[in-house]
């Protein structure tokens, strides 16, 4: 009886999820980053000197300051526009990944750190550690990285725009399917890697290899049955 009522319970705890939960991360993270980006259009298209002293990562740092500024102003607003609404949600909550951890590399990212116990210290919302020194500040932005994630993998939820629009066209089903495969697999190391290669390099290219061998693994045993 007990575990009848659980699974019962359950059952309707995770139908109002899909209703409830992506909705409330939009919510938070559609405020965040277009007052965010709406902070930086207020000040013009010319980069002010805290944001053009910045080391930023490649391929950004080859960019002038100025195009950085107004690449990120504009893509903060716009994705937190459309994350709101919950259209394209998985590209635009993608997008603010990468913003938000060239923003980690370039600002809240300790210059060096020689364990892991010593850059763990930086997960902290201070910018000086007592001694003096700067470990990094990160623990924002993480949370920011943990809020995205559920929108990249599992999408804006049945509150959308993408919702409607994939009923409209008759592909209800697509909610229900799973393929847990090694595309699967081979697209979360992928994205997991890409967040990485900016932090922690080594870790970043270990994921990215190991990505692309899932996938590449599955492309090779496709072309193979096809010319079978």
């Amino acid at each position: 009886m007990i575990v009848n009522f659980y699974d019962a319970l359950t059952r309707r705890l995770r139908a109002s999820g899909d209703w409830v939960a992506p909705l409330g991360l939009r919510l938070l993270l559609a405020y965040e980053f277009w007052t965010a980006g709406y902070g930086k259009f207020k000040v013009g298209t010319e980069a002010p000197t805290w944001f053009a002293n910045q080391d930023f990562v490649f391929p950004f740092g080859l960019l002038s300051a100025n195009m950085n500024w107004v690449m990120v102003t504009w893509g903060e607003m716009l994705a937190a526009l459309a994350v709101l609404l919950g259209l394209f949600t998985r590209f635009f909550a993608f997008s603010l990944l990468v913003i938000t951890v060239v923003a980690i590399a370039a600002m809240h990212w300790p210059a060096s750190w020689d364990s892991l116990g010593q850059l763990w210290e930086g997960y902290s919302v201070s910018r000086v550690m007592d001694d003096g020194e700067f470990r990094g500040n990160f623990r924002i932005p993480f949370l920011f990285l943990a809020m995205i994630l559920p929108l990249v993998f599992w999408g804006a939820g049945k509150l959308s725009l993408d919702h409607l629009l994939v009923s409209l066209s008759g592909r209800q089903g697509q909610f229900l399917e799973r393929e847990p495969d090694r595309v699967a697999f081979g697209l979360a190391t992928l994205i997991f890697g890409l967040m990485a290669i900016f932090l922690i390099p080594a870790w970043g290219i270990v994921l990215l290899l190991l990505s692309a061998g899932l996938l590449g693994y599955t492309g090779y045993g496709w072309y193979a049955a096809q010319r079978a």
